[in-house]
């Protein structure tokens, strides 16, 4: 059964009709046309489709559209190219094939949000279980660091 699905994605309100039980993922992707947030194994375990949900990350394939009604989503969409992350992911060379950057990204921008100046086992403990098959973890790890001390927020 379908239902008018409300959520506000990267600050632009949008209504969707759609399956309830649908996972976010496919609502972002399909319906918004938001592809950054990419699909990985789709049990919540990889972590390349994670997104922001009121300031959360949270595994987008593990959500359904019926719990966001009325939730503020952010995607990698709405992570501006300016940001320190983005900044700093580019001057420490992370990107390899880049598809599970997106989910990188949004978890390290919670982990900076709640934790301004992570240690080094603040950012393993909270990046752990995003997968990167390239194995750029020393990268992420200093770009997450080079952003903290740029001040970066989510």
């Amino acid at each position: 059964m379908l239902a008018m699905i409300r959520v506000k994605v990267n600050g632009k309100d949008y209504e969707a009709d759609v399956d309830p039980g649908l996972p976010l993922l496919w609502l972002l992707r399909e319906h918004l046309n938001l592809v950054g947030t990419k699909f990985g194994c789709g049990q919540g375990l990889c972590g390349v489709c994670t997104v922001h949900m009121d300031g959360e990350a949270v595994r987008s394939c593990q959500v359904a559209v019926g719990e966001v009604q009325d939730k503020a989503i952010t995607t990698i969409e709405g992570i501006p190219d300016n940001h320190p992350l983005k900044i700093a992911w580019i001057e420490e060379q992370v990107p390899q094939c880049g598809y599970c950057q997106p989910g990188q990204i949004m978890q390290a921008a919670a982990l900076v949000a709640k934790i301004p100046n992570p240690s080094e086992e603040n950012i393993a403990e909270e990046l752990d279980g995003i997968l990167c098959r390239c194995g750029t973890y020393p990268r992420i790890k200093q770009a997450i660091l080079r952003a903290a001390r740029m001040g970066a927020k989510p």
